[in-house]
């Protein structure tokens, strides 16, 4: 194919919406970008407004395509790529939400976990849906939508609503919205519902049931490498194919090449996400994480992975500077913590939402401990990235004792790598070598292979791993000793989250 065509994968972010094209090496041609509002109704609660993230990818997409000075006519195929379990339910007869899309970081959705674990415990439906009841995954907010929008349940009985991760989102509204819009989604987004069987790949009626979800809601699976639907003609990339959909994180390994079982990423945004794929096999964590589908190509069989997911990483930086107002910009932070030469002894357990992976702790909350006089802003600054490197530890060491195989090095992608000093206090808090990308927007490339992928844009996957090139390495500087030391405090400072939220309690 022409080497002067080119993919564009739509990215779908927590914080933000990003169109990206990308040519046949998988390099980065042009960019647009557009930050959506965070909203807070009230402690714990955390919502984006859809329409508000519909009108930033179109315009993101304008912003590419002139950046790049291209048309659609330049472009062979679409990718979209997505924060997973933030859930959006809409009218298919009007195409307006009938709430905020209610965010994967949210935790109004306890009360349901709760109820629904009365029969069963949190890994009541884990051997079929891969996951723990958590507040986390989208099939509890759904159940919260329907059950407090007035009429919301009525009219999803009535097949009238509709519900979708942001993928299935914007793929509705880019392929027609009322007007025939496609309503599906991929097998990676299905798997962090808590509603779809990990195996057959198939929504359960019987747990969808149990949530109170009609299954008239839910969107079409389809493989994550695959024809979607074509854009609709009042779109600038009118009847461009779509054709490849991942969840943010199993984006993110498909653009880092890693393809085969035993190789693994940590994603640094928002959150934090480490993915080991452990190919055709589904592995059941004894140790925390989470079973999930890495990726699906076509006819070709399903790959799964093990995921540790952090809530809080990058947004502890955002934290600092929009609610503490230490710092003006996320890049000040690491200026901050090279004023010093350790932590001082402070440690901050960013458990804003609760501990995920690997503690599953919802009654855990934000800590910082081991506060004396001698700390500074400096020393805090420090404390919030190490929080980061620490939690990624924990996650690694579960992947460990899950796989049986240690990780001898670590791929690492996301806005916080281009921060040096992280991710040498990663290696050495690791103990192994930390490789960043060149390209490190591995997020909208795995996105754009999938979908490049599909059209024959790219031959097959030993293509794209030949694009892989490393940028960067860092080894560990620091003894045996002093990484116990380290790790030995941190688990200390975890302990004292615990246990935080009582009844009266937000």
């Amino acid at each position: 194919m022409s080497e002067n065509k080119y993919v564009i994968a739509i990215d779908q972010g927590t914080t933000s919406s990003r169109a990206i094209v990308f040519d046949h090496d998988g390099q980065i041609v042009s960019v647009g970008q557009l930050e959506h509002e965070q909203i807070f109704p009230q402690a714990g609660w955390v919502e984006h407004n859809p329409a508000e993230i519909w009108n930033n990818t179109r315009e993101a997409i304008g912003q590419a395509l002139s950046k790049a000075n291209i048309t659609r006519h330049d472009i062979v195929s679409v990718g979209i790529t997505n924060q997973r379990e933030t859930a959006v339910v809409w009218d298919k007869n009007t195409g307006e939400a009938v709430y905020n899309a209610i965010v994967w970081q949210d935790t109004r959705t306890q009360n349901i976990v709760d109820e629904l674990a009365k029969n069963g415990g949190v890994d009541r439906f884990k051997s079929i849906v891969g996951l723990p009841l958590a507040t986390y995954f989208s099939g509890t907010k759904i159940k919260w939508i329907l059950d407090n929008v007035e009429g919301a349940r009525e009219r999803a009985e009535a097949g009238d609503l509709l519900f979708g991760t942001t993928d299935s989102w914007v793929l509705w509204n880019l392929t027609g919205g009322v007007d025939g819009g496609v309503h599906a989604t991929d097998v990676t987004n299905a798997s962090r519902t808590l509603l779809m069987d990990i195996r057959t790949l198939s929504w359960r009626e019987d747990i969808a049931a149990e949530f109170g979800v009609p299954l008239s809601m839910l969107p079409e699976i389809k493989p994550s490498s695959g024809e979607f639907g074509r854009v609709h003609t009042d779109q600038l990339l009118r009847e461009v194919p779509v054709t490849g959909i991942l969840g943010d994180q199993q984006s993110a390994t498909f653009g880092q090449a890693a393809f085969e079982a035993g190789e693994a990423k940590n994603t640094y945004g928002t959150g934090c996400f480490l993915i080991f794929n452990t190919g055709e096999e589904v592995v059941e964590s004894k140790n925390g994480l989470l079973t999930t589908v890495g990726y699906k190509l076509g006819d070709e069989p399903t790959h799964y992975a093990l995921e540790g997911s952090i809530a809080v990483a990058g947004s502890l930086i955002q934290w600092l500077r929009d609610n503490l107002k230490m710092i003006d910009s996320a890049p000040e932070v690491e200026e901050l913590a090279a004023s010093v030469e350790d932590n001082g002894g402070a440690y901050i357990v960013p458990a804003f939402s609760g501990l995920f992976a690997p503690y599953w702790r919802p009654d855990a909350r934000g800590a910082i401990v081991g506060l004396t006089r001698f700390v500074n802003r400096g020393h805090i600054a420090r404390a919030a990235l190490e929080s980061t490197a620490f939690q990624t530890a924990d996650v690694i060491d579960a992947v460990n004792k899950d796989s049986g195989v240690p990780l001898t090095e670590l791929r690492v992608d996301g806005g916080m790598t281009a921060n040096e000093a992280l991710m040498q206090f990663q290696a050495d808090i690791l103990g192994v070598d930390v490789v960043r990308p060149q390209v490190t927007e591995t997020t909208a490339l795995g996105a754009a292979y999938a979908s490049g992928l599909a059209v024959g844009f790219w031959s097959g996957l030993g293509e794209l791993k030949a694009n892989w090139a490393e940028d960067k390495r860092w080894s560990p500087s620091i003894d045996g000793a002093e990484r116990e030391r380290l790790l030995r405090l941190w688990h200390k400072a975890v302990t004292k989250s615990y246990d935080w939220v009582d009844e009266d309690v937000k």
